[in-house]
């Protein structure tokens, strides 16, 4: 499981796909987002935009990524 944390109140989904080196562009993860392939909190999201907070999972590629505040 990655682990990305927060410097801000949130991260948009496809800057944590690049983030957790799951998406090598921001065009792989708008397509992989765009085609249903992202769980947010086990929901399919299909916002590049969704804004991610602390607690929030996201599931891609048989790979998770939580969310977590910087402490």
């Amino acid at each position: 499981m990655e682990v990305i944390k927060l410097r801000e109140d949130y991260i948009k989904l496809s800057q944590a796909l690049k983030a957790a080196g799951l998406a090598e562009s921001g065009a792989d993860a708008k397509y992989a987002i765009l085609d249903g392939k992202v769980k947010v909190n086990g929901e399919t999201e299909y916002q590049r935009g969704k804004k991610l907070k602390n607690g929030d999972m996201v599931a891609y590629d048989g790979q998770t990524i939580r969310i977590e505040a910087e402490t």
